[in-house]
């Protein structure tokens, strides 16, 4: 088992928020793609973050957005729809859609609408 998949989300999560601040997005955001990628709502997510949940627990939790699979490019390299184990795939989907957003992307192409 990865080290990653029994990481809280909290751990990380300040790092997602950071990222994206450094570009001029805004936590809000971050959350805006959290829970449209896990299907979340704010209590929800901020309960996962306050329990310090792991991550296979939290994508456990999440009802994936049925867009999911438009969600292609690589994190660090790796092709996320070439991703093979499941639950590296969710996480680096997240990866991937903080990544855009501190890239700059226009939110209604991060969220696939």
């Amino acid at each position: 088992m990865h080290r990653i998949f029994t990481m809280a989300v909290k751990d990380v999560y300040p790092a997602y928020v950071a990222k994206a601040e450094r570009k001029g997005r805004t936590q809000a955001e971050v959350d805006e793609v959290i829970r449209w990628l896990t299907g979340f709502d704010d209590v929800e997510l901020q309960r996962h973050l306050e329990e310090g949940t792991t991550f296979l627990d939290f994508f456990d939790a999440a009802d994936l957005n049925p867009n999911v699979a438009l969600i292609t490019g690589s994190v660090c390299g790796v092709k996320v729809q070439e991703v093979e184990d499941p639950l590296m795939q969710k996480i680096r989907y997240l990866d991937k859609l903080v990544d855009e957003l501190a890239k700059g992307k226009a939110m209604e192409k991060i969220l696939r609408s």
